[in-house]
Protein backbone atom coordinates (compact mmCIF):
# COMPACT_ATOMS: atom_id res chain seq x y z
CA UNK A 1 0.00 0.00 0.00
CA UNK A 2 1.39 3.54 -1.03
CA UNK A 3 0.32 6.19 1.30
CA UNK A 4 0.19 10.32 0.18
CA UNK A 5 0.34 12.70 2.53
CA UNK A 6 -1.87 15.65 1.76
CA UNK A 7 -0.56 19.00 1.96
CA UNK A 8 -3.35 20.48 1.54
CA UNK A 9 -7.80 20.00 1.91
CA UNK A 10 -7.43 17.27 -1.07
CA UNK A 11 -5.68 15.99 -3.77
CA UNK A 12 -7.07 15.30 -7.48
CA UNK A 13 -7.26 11.66 -8.44
CA UNK A 14 -5.11 12.27 -11.48
CA UNK A 15 -2.51 14.00 -9.12
CA UNK A 16 -2.02 10.98 -6.55
CA UNK A 17 -1.98 8.54 -9.49
CA UNK A 18 1.15 10.47 -10.69
CA UNK A 19 2.40 11.06 -7.22
CA UNK A 20 2.47 7.57 -6.34
CA UNK A 21 3.99 6.12 -9.39
CA UNK A 22 1.36 4.27 -10.49
CA UNK A 23 0.79 6.58 -13.90
CA UNK A 24 4.16 8.16 -16.17
CA UNK A 25 2.46 11.14 -16.44
CA UNK A 26 -0.73 13.13 -16.19
CA UNK A 27 -1.91 11.72 -19.79
CA UNK A 28 -1.37 8.11 -18.85
CA UNK A 29 -3.46 9.06 -15.31
CA UNK A 30 -6.34 10.67 -17.79
CA UNK A 31 -6.84 7.46 -19.50
CA UNK A 32 -6.30 4.90 -16.83
CA UNK A 33 -9.69 6.64 -15.16
CA UNK A 34 -11.49 7.31 -18.67
CA UNK A 35 -11.17 3.75 -19.31
CA UNK A 36 -12.84 2.59 -15.76
CA UNK A 37 -9.57 1.36 -14.40
CA UNK A 38 -9.17 2.93 -11.32
CA UNK A 39 -11.45 2.59 -8.23
CA UNK A 40 -11.97 5.54 -5.28
CA UNK A 41 -13.39 3.30 -2.09
CA UNK A 42 -14.48 0.41 -3.72
CA UNK A 43 -16.37 1.78 -7.18
CA UNK A 44 -15.06 2.99 -10.50
CA UNK A 45 -14.70 6.68 -11.01
CA UNK A 46 -13.94 8.06 -14.20
CA UNK A 47 -13.28 11.84 -13.52
CA UNK A 48 -10.00 12.86 -12.80
CA UNK A 49 -10.24 15.49 -11.26
CA UNK A 50 -12.38 13.61 -8.40
CA UNK A 51 -10.99 15.47 -4.85
CA UNK A 52 -9.44 12.67 -2.55
CA UNK A 53 -9.75 13.33 1.06
CA UNK A 54 -8.30 11.95 3.84
CA UNK A 55 -9.48 8.20 4.52
CA UNK A 56 -9.89 7.65 0.43
CA UNK A 57 -8.91 4.44 -0.96
CA UNK A 58 -7.41 3.92 -4.42
CA UNK A 59 -7.03 0.91 -6.04
CA UNK A 60 -5.51 0.77 -9.50
CA UNK A 61 -3.40 -2.32 -11.26
CA UNK A 62 -3.67 -4.67 -7.97
CA UNK A 63 -2.22 -1.55 -6.37
CA UNK A 64 -3.53 1.02 -3.22
CA UNK A 65 -3.27 4.48 -2.63
CA UNK A 66 -4.23 5.45 0.86
CA UNK A 67 -4.84 9.32 1.25
CA UNK A 68 -3.92 10.74 4.99
CA UNK A 69 -3.78 14.02 6.02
Amino acid sequence: MITIQLKEDFIKLGQALKASGMAQSGVDAKYAVLDGLVKVNGKTETQRGKKLVSGDVVEFEGETILIQS
